[in-house]
């Protein structure tokens, strides 16, 4: 993946979280809990992206 099109994804997804926080009301704690989400699915996918978590691609969720 070229950097130029991993920034756009990194600027595009901060700019909806942003956008989530500042305009949609919600309590604190759903707030914050959204945004530890959305970090930790990013550096997850960054990891993916840099090769560094290989087996991410192998994960099954239940049976």
């Amino acid at each position: 993946m070229p950097l130029i099109q991993l920034l756009e994804v990194l600027i595009v997804v901060g700019v909806l979280l942003w956008l989530v926080n500042r305009f949609i009301p919600m309590q604190s704690s759903i707030k914050s809990i959204l945004n530890g989400v959305v970090v930790i699915a990013v550096v997850l996918w960054l990891l993916n992206v840099f090769g560094m978590f290989h087996s991410l691609s192998h994960v099954r969720i239940g049976t």
